[in-house]
Formats: C-alpha cells, sequence, structure tokens
C-alpha cells in the first residue's frame, strides 16, 4: 500500500487503517454494515449507497505497534466530508471541519492495553450552498446544480497512524533558491524539548544542522551542477530531516525541484524559458468510486492520459485531489493548476470556509514543482454570480487572492477564474460557442483590444455579456491571456470537430499564452470529455487530439462549416492558406505534404505528396503557404490532410473536410 503523504513522508512508522469499518447511520442503534474506507458512502466501492444521509458513525479497531513504544501515537485523516468528531476509546481526540482538508489527533493519552477502538461521526449536510463542496450536489441545489455530480460524504482520502515523538517535525517547506542552485528550507516543530534539525540532500554530502527557535528552523542546501525540473526533465531533489531532541529522534523525507514559474508581461516563463499552457480539466471523478480514485495507477493513468492527448498541464478543477495525485505529477513532469473546492452562495460563513482551504492547500502541496498555477474562486461560484455589482464580493475576492500570496508569493494566482477579475496574475476568461465562426471573431476581439467583454450564456434564453475586469484597479493589459475552459458540441463527432477549430484560433493569436479545454473524460451526465467516464476513448471523427495539442501545429485559413463540411468548393480542386503555430525552442521549417481519405478518415500513416516550403519561428504565428490539391477522381466530399514534414519527420498535422455538394447546409454557420 502506498504511503499516503509522499511529500511529508513518515512513512518509516506508519501504519494503515483503510478498509472495513463498521458502519450506521445516525438514526440507526447498532452498526449492522460494513464500509470499505476510504470511499465516500454514496458509491458503489464504499459497499454502502447511501444517498442524502446527512449523518453517519463510523468503527473499528486496530493494535498500536509493539515498536511504537515510548513514541506518540497519531491518527491521521487525509480528508472527511464535510464535519468529523473523533472518538478513541470513548475519548474525543478531534474534531474537524471542511471536507477536502486533512487533519490529525495524537491519541496517546487516550489509549489502553490491548485492542483499541476508534469512532468517527461525520455530518454530511444535504444543503451544501455555505461549505466547500466542488462539484457535489446540494439540496437546495446550488445556481450551478447543472453541471454537478453525486455528493461523495465521510471518509474519502486515506487514516493511517504514525507515531513520533513528543517533540516532532510538524511542517517542512522546501522552496528552490532565486538563483536556482539551492534549496532554502524551513521547518516547523512541534512540542517543548530543546532541539537540533539535521538536513541532508539525499545522494549528496551536503548536510546542514541547525537549531530549532520558537518552533522553527531555516537552513539552505546548496545544490551542485543544479538539474532543473521541467516537463521534459522532472528531476526531484530528496531532503532527509532529522530532528533530536530529548524526546527522541523524528525523521521526515521531502522533496521538491528546482524550478521557477515567472510572469513576465503577457507572458509565462518557465526556468527562464518560454511557457505556452496546453492544459486540460480533470474533475478527479470515478465511476464507482466517486471522489475517491479506485487506486493509485488511476491517479497516475489520468496523468498519462492527457499528457498522450498532447498535453503538458492539467487543471485539476475545483478539488483538492489526494496528495498522491500530485505527486505523480511531479514525477511525470505535467505541469498543474490546482485550486481549492468552490462553495455555492455568498454570505460571511461561506466566504470563511472557502478561504479555510488556503493555507491548508499550500502547507500540503506547496513543494511541489508541478504546481505551476494557485487558481482560487470559479466563475462567481460562492459570489452570487455577481462579482461586478457587489463591492464586499470584490473584497472577498481579493482577499482570497491577498492570502493566497501571502502564503506563497511564488506561483501566480487566478482570484475568479474565467470570469470578471478583481486582482489576478493571469487575465483567463472562459468562453463556449457552438458556432465555429462566432467564436473566431469573438476570440480575435478579446485578444486584439477590439472588446473586453464576452457572451456567456447562463440558460436557454438568458446571454450576459461578462466583463474581464471589475474595475479600473484590474489591468487588461500587460499579464498573460489564457482560456481556461472552451470546449462545445452536443455529439463527440461535433465535440471532436470544435476542439480542432477552436484549438486552431487560440494558436491562431501569439499574445494567448495558454489554454485548457474542457475535458479529459465524461463524468455522470456531463458528456464533454475527450474520454468516456471509463476512461475508453471516443469517436471524434478521426481528430486526433495529440496532433491539435502538438508544440507545433498548423493553422488554417478556413472558417469551418459545419462537421464534414468545413470548406464548400463548387469544383474539385482546392486551395488552403496554411500557417504554422510553434511553441519550441527552435526554429521549425519544412515542406507542406498533402493526402486524401474520406470525411472523418484518419491521418495516413505516410504525409503524401510534398508541397510549399514554410518556416516559423517560435511563439510567432507564421506567413501562409498555399497548399493546393485536387479531389480523388470520382470524389465528391474528402478529407484533406496537411502534414508538415522537417528533416523527414511528421512535426504537425491538420485537415479539412471537403465538400462539392450544394444546398442547404445544417449547422451551417458562416
Amino acid at each position: 500500500m502506498e504511503y499516503p503523504r509522499p511529500h511529508f513522508d513518515r512513512s518509516h512508522s506508519w501504519s494503515s487503517l483503510n478498509g472495513d469499518w463498521d458502519f450506521r447511520a445516525d438514526t440507526e442503534q447498532g452498526y449492522d454494515r460494513t464500509i470499505t474506507v476510504p470511499f465516500a458512502w454514496e458509491t458503489p466501492a464504499s459497499g454502502i449507497e447511501a444517498h442524502w444521509l446527512p449523518v453517519a458513525w463510523y468503527r473499528r479497531t486496530f493494535t498500536v505497534p509493539a515498536g511504537w513504544a515510548g513514541q506518540r501515537v497519531v491518527l491521521q485523516f487525509g480528508a472527511v466530508h464535510h464535519e468529523a468528531t473523533v472518538w478513541v476509546n470513548g475519548v474525543e481526540v478531534a474534531s474537524h471541519r471542511g471536507g477536502y482538508t486533512p487533519f490529525e489527533a495524537d491519541v496517546t493519552e487516550a489509549l489502553r492495553g490491548g485492542e483499541q477502538e476508534v469512532v468517527v461521526r461525520v455530518r454530511a449536510p444535504l444543503d451544501k450552498r455555505e461549505i466547500a463542496h466542488g462539484k457535489q450536489r446540494s439540496v437546495p441545489r446550488d445556481d450551478f446544480d447543472g453541471v454537478c455530480f453525486t455528493p461523495s460524504s465521510g471518509i474519502w482520502q486515506s487514516v493511517w497512524l504514525e507515531a513520533r515523538p513528543a517533540t516532532y517535525l510538524a511542517g517542512l517547506k522546501l522552496r528552490p533558491s532565486g538563483g536556482l542552485d539551492a534549496i532554502e528550507v524551513e521547518a516547523r516543530v512541534g512540542g517543548s524539548a530543546a532541539a537540533t534539525l539535521a538536513l541532508n540532500l539525499r545522494g549528496t554530502d551536503v548536510t546542514v544542522e541547525v537549531p530549532v527557535v520558537d518552533g522553527r528552523a531555516e537552513a539552505v542546501l546548496p545544490v551542485a551542477e543544479p538539474r532543473l525540473w521541467s516537463p521534459e526533465d522532472p528531476h526531484l531533489y530528496h531532503v532527509d530531516a532529522t530532528l533530536t531532541s530529548a524526546d527522541g529522534t523524528d525523521i521526515v523525507a521531502a522533496y521538491t525541484g528546482l524550478r521557477r514559474i515567472e510572469v513576465i508581461g503577457e507572458e509565462l516563463y518557465l526556468n527562464g524559458g518560454r511557457l505556452f499552457v496546453r492544459g486540460v480539466l480533470d474533475q478527479g471523478y470515478w465511476p464507482l468510486t466517486g471522489i475517491t480514485p479506485p487506486d493509485d495507477a488511476a491517479l497516475r493513468r489520468d496523468l498519462e492520459l492527457a499528457a498522450e492527448a498532447g498535453y503538458n498541464l492539467v487543471r485539476k478543477h475545483l478539488k483538492l485531489e489526494d496528495p498522491r495525485f500530485v505527486h505523480h505529477a511531479d514525477v511525470l513532469g505535467m505541469l498543474v493548476w490546482a485550486e481549492p473546492a468552490a462553495t455555492g452562495r455568498f454570505s460571511a460563513d461561506s466566504v470563511a470556509a472557502f478561504e479555510e482551504q488556503v493555507a491548508p492547500m499550500v502547507e500540503r502541496d506547496g513543494n511541489s514543482p508541478a504546481i505551476i498555477i494557485w487558481g482560487l474562486y470559479n466563475e462567481e461560484w460562492g459570489l452570487d454570480w455577481d462579482l461586478p455589482g457587489d463591492p464586499a464580493k470584490q473584497r472577498a475576492a481579493a482577499q482570497a487572492y491577498d492570502l493566497l500570496k501571502s502564503l506563497d508569493p511564488s506561483r501566480p494566482a487566478v482570484d475568479n477564474s474565467g470570469w470578471t477579475h478583481v486582482k489576478t496574475d493571469l487575465l483567463d476568461w472562459h468562453y463556449y460557442d457552438e458556432s465555429a465562426a462566432s467564436w473566431g471573431r469573438t476570440v480575435a476581439a478579446l485578444l486584439n483590444g477590439e472588446q473586453d467583454d464576452f457572451p456567456v450564456k447562463l440558460g436557454p434564453d438568458f446571454v450576459v455579456r461578462k466583463k474581464l475586469a471589475a474595475g479600473p484597479d484590474q489591468p487588461l493589459r500587460g499579464l498573460p491571456n489564457l482560456n481556461s475552459e472552451y470546449g462545445t458540441g452536443f455529439t463527440s463527432v461535433e465535440r471532436g470537430w470544435q476542439l480542432r477549430w477552436q484549438t486552431q484560433e487560440l494558436r491562431r493569436h501569439d499574445r494567448v499564452a495558454g489554454y485548457v479545454y474542457t475535458e479529459l473524460y465524461d463524468i455522470e451526465h456531463e458528456m464533454a470529455g475527450l474520454l468516456d467516464f471509463e476512461r475508453r476513448p471516443k469517436d471524434l471523427a478521426g481528430v486526433d487530439p495529440a496532433d491539435v495539442n502538438a508544440t507545433t501545429t498548423l493553422v488554417l485559413d478556413v472558417v469551418p462549416v459545419a462537421p464534414g463540411r468545413d470548406l464548400l468548393s463548387d469544383s474539385r480542386e482546392v486551395s488552403v492558406p496554411v500557417r504554422v503555430s510553434h511553441h519550441g525552442g527552435e526554429p521549425v521549417n519544412g515542406h507542406l505534404h498533402t493526402a486524401w481519405t474520406p470525411v472523418f478518415g484518419a491521418a495516413p500513416a505516410a504525409p503524401g505528396e510534398p508541397g510549399p516550403w514554410i518556416e516559423a519561428k517560435p511563439f510567432l504565428l507564421s506567413g501562409a503557404a498555399e497548399v493546393r490539391a485536387e479531389l480523388p477522381e470520382g470524389w465528391t466530399s474528402g478529407r484533406l490532410h496537411v502534414a508538415l514534414v522537417s528533416d523527414g519527420a511528421v512535426v504537425a498535422r491538420s485537415a479539412v473536410d471537403i465538400d462539392t455538394h450544394t444546398g442547404f447546409v445544417i449547422g451551417d454557420n458562416r
């Protein structure tokens, strides 16, 4: 079994309490059922599948390992939704509120000889609107209920025991130095004994010993010949911390990577090199297990699937995911946009509940090199969709931003993703549009400064225009500009079509610093994924997301009409202007090749006939080269595949479906 907390690793002295627990609803007298922890009680994996159960009780026994004699015994909870009260042998040892944040209890004084009993009472309100609940459905419902899913109540992350001395390491913050040639360490220490902290950079002879003063210790570990962390080379540095006091020795391992994420004008830079974000939304739900992954491999597999689709970033949406997700991202080199769970309406209590997640989020995951963006509010959820018109809500968004930046100034933060901004490091916007033509026009108008708002459809006949900024204090220029949610289409064929053409339009504009596509996989009733809920590929009508999201892509000067009929032609001869969008470190050049397949056909293995020469500089859209082709004899329609071949290798692909038929076109959006 994997240790649950890889960024603060005390795995040499732990014991898992996952597995079977006794279970009963609050209205029941006896524990007559068994639940599998850590799966929410709504899920099939839990063995309970109880819905809209507001209060329930858990119970199990455990034995303290004999080797822990003389140590403090600590009970750890990864996350319990929403309020938990914990007793050990009838003694209350902890009370915690917040369904996404970890907590612990020193249970030593409650222990007795032999077998121990732990009881957990969980309250999971049906009305979740004033608590942090992310995408869990509420009754009464949230305003955004249409995109919410089955609630996940109770213990939904790991439970375990640890042993440590009375004077112990309580926190270990690792950050790369400004010069990326050292690791700066800040340790928090609990307990009352005088202590000394020894820090070793694993695999080297770099060891630093510092005293603990007022519960804190700081040190710098120099790194010889530093190897920077990046998606191409996700190298990690591990630090072993040993705290020595009269109470004994406590050992914790942690790690980080040497990397720097910067906002410089309208551009993002990673380790001094320009970064273009190619992101995908990941909401962290699974078919039988809810918000808990079925196993550790499932967390890693979702990241691998995102990488296979060409993405370099995953936005974990409205959820503090299991910490092992971030760990796998660190190891695999996948960038992460992390954010807390949303509340549902605006009040003093909901603002407090939202902000209570921020410090634990940074404490738990801040060592991760993979996390390059912190998010906060999303589309004014929890702010009653009225940020521009209410100064109190604007203060709440700005206050959350200030809190986050006070805890971690090293990463860019987004105050209110997608809609009106009050105080942000990234100017992001969410824009959904079923028309490829109006999509392209609106994107162009936003990026060339013609307009600073965009339409948002809140109901079948209810469209509002959302401003990018609430007031003059938030600049609309001079910040990186990202579309952090997009993607439409009722069928998977339509979604594949929009994925190709809408992403192309984002790549057309050099001002764009990146995008986040919605989304990686379907969830319950929401069929917006590139994959289905079981993570199986969907029929995208021959569109390969890896081509769409590649470092180098082709931008066709075509306003597409409809799936299968991108370009209508009155003859078999067609001419298509093609450009190159390239986000590599060096220029790229080569010949454009063409090949035909039937409409919706996948790209052929061979790139086809060579055509014009084209070249592109990094992060600058190239000029157009004219590709000319003729439909094969007897064909009235076909898919023209265009490939950029450089030094014998295909480095970019796109396609356009040609139709020579005339007449009414369903979905015509010219």
